[in-house]
Order: C-alpha cells, then structure tokens, then sequence
C-alpha cells in the first residue's frame, strides 16, 4: 500500500470507526472464561432438562460461546427453551446490522437445548444440520431479542426443533429448524 494511500485511509471516517473499534477490542479484557461441567460423570447425573433449567437458573455455567456472545438462556420447559439477547455494536457486520451468524447462534442453541431438555440422564444430542431465514434487519436499536426453540418431534436417534427469533413487540425476526443426533455419552 502506497504511503499517499494509506494517509487517505486513515483520513477515513470508517477507517478511524474500525481503527478505534480494533484497539477497543485489544485493551479489554477477555471476558470470564465459565463452562458447562467438564466431568462426564457430572453430565451423565443430571436429565437433560435438569441441565438447561441449571444454565437458566445459574447452578451450571454457560457455554463460553455465550459468554462471549452475551446471550443468556432464559426459559427452560421440556420441550421449550429461550435464549435472549440484547444486541451491541460488537455484533454488528460491515453493513451496520447484527450479523447473521450471531441470529444462526442463538437459532441453534435454543432449538438444540430445547431437544436436550426432553433427554433422559446419560444421554446427549449434537447438531447435524440446521436451516434459517434471517426475515428483518436487526440492530441494536431493535433492544432485546428472544429466540425461542420448540421440539417438533423426537426419537431414539434424531429430534428435530423449530425456533423463532422475535423482538420486544413480537415482530419475527427469523426463524429456523434443526435435525439433532442423539446419543449415549
């Protein structure tokens, strides 16, 4: 990059916001490293909703994900579970709005917890595909948003989910579906 060029980009207005945005991010600190119970066997005790109600409730730590996403999970019911989140300028993409990886994240986590939450002890689920639609622009003016999973059906093997995110007026934001594995830990 020639000198001439990058005195006009640092000139920038949109430089100088990303500038000032990376050296933010490298000054704080990282946030508090928490996880879900490590030991197996701590795992294995608990049914899958006495797992999600710890995560709602505080008892079990959340995932780091969501600690350093900062979403929270909400509800918990068999079956049914929210995860909510107030969006910040950290989440947003180049374009000014939320990023559409960060919806994807609170999708697939309420729809995979609320399957884990109707999981017997010893047992556990994973992903194997998930599909969204992103309907309507979110931003941090759009306050605090609720993404809520909901169980269509569940075997022996595979569990699938459906889940919608929705703002503080009930306007749906996007909404998803999810295929899980389950399995003996």
């Amino acid at each position: 990059m020639s000198a001439a060029f990058a005195r006009l980009y640092r000139r920038s207005p949109t430089a100088l916001r990303h500038q000032r945005r990376r050296a933010s991010r490298c000054r704080a600190a990282p946030p508090p490293r928490r996880t879900a119970p490590s030991e197996p066997d701590e795992q294995k005790a608990l049914s899958g909703l006495e797992f999600v109600q710890g995560l709602v409730d505080g008892t079990l730590p959340l995932n780091t994900l969501a600690e350093t996403l900062g979403y929270d999970v909400a509800e918990a019911t068999a079956g049914r579970v929210v995860v909510t989140l107030a969006p910040h300028d950290r989440h947003l993409n180049p374009a000014g709005t939320v990023h559409g990886g960060l919806t994807a994240t609170l999708l697939d986590s309420c729809m995979g917890l609320a399957i884990q939450s109707t999981l017997e002890k010893g047992i556990g689920q994973t992903t194997l595909e998930f599909k969204i639609s992103l309907l309507r622009p979110i931003t941090p003016e759009t306050g605090l948003i609720t993404a809520a999973g909901v169980v269509l059906t569940r075997g022996s093997r595979v569990g699938t989910a459906e889940g919608r995110v929705t703002d503080a007026s009930g306007r749906l934001l996007a909404h998803g579906t999810t295929t899980c594995l389950i399995f003996e830990r």
